[in-house]
């Protein structure tokens, strides 16, 4: 369990700050204002954004499309973020705080397609195989 979240998990408060946040930083990051040689021709997606309980700390999940290695685009964000942050303040004026920006590779399409890949190998067709039975 992350620090982020309690033991019933993240709180409705954070959940609906964490989608603003979320929707303010891919306007930002769709606009192209960043300029990083590393970020320069490369298509981002902000897929979730995770707040701390205290709303200060926004961890943001990115991928980057047709990139294998996220490491450099990750350094490239963290070392923008103050700049990230300015640029979101104007969209999230209602916050008391404006929060502090981490960046992690979204690995979750990795998982999906590990698990797509496992659930069309041999072993588990085989076991999933229909009898003929007709119980399709």
């Amino acid at each position: 369990m992350s620090r982020f979240e309690s033991p019933k998990g993240p709180s409705q408060r954070q959940l609906r700050v964490g989608e603003q946040v979320r929707h303010a930083l891919a306007g930002v990051i769709q606009q192209g204002d960043i300029r990083d040689p590393v970020l320069e021709g490369v298509v981002l997606s902000v897929s979730e954004v995770r707040m701390s309980p205290d709303l200060k700390i926004a961890t943001a999940f990115v991928t980057a499309l047709g990139v294998a290695d996220m490491a450099p685009v990750i350094k490239a964000l963290a070392h923008n973020a103050r700049f990230i942050r300015g640029r979101v303040s104007g969209s999230l004026k209602h916050m008391k705080y404006m929060p502090e920006f981490r960046f992690l590779a979204d690995t979750s399409f990795d998982n999906f397609d590990k698990i797509e890949r496992l659930l069309r190998s041999p072993e588990v067709a085989r076991d999933l195989g229909h009898d003929g039975d007709g119980d399709s």
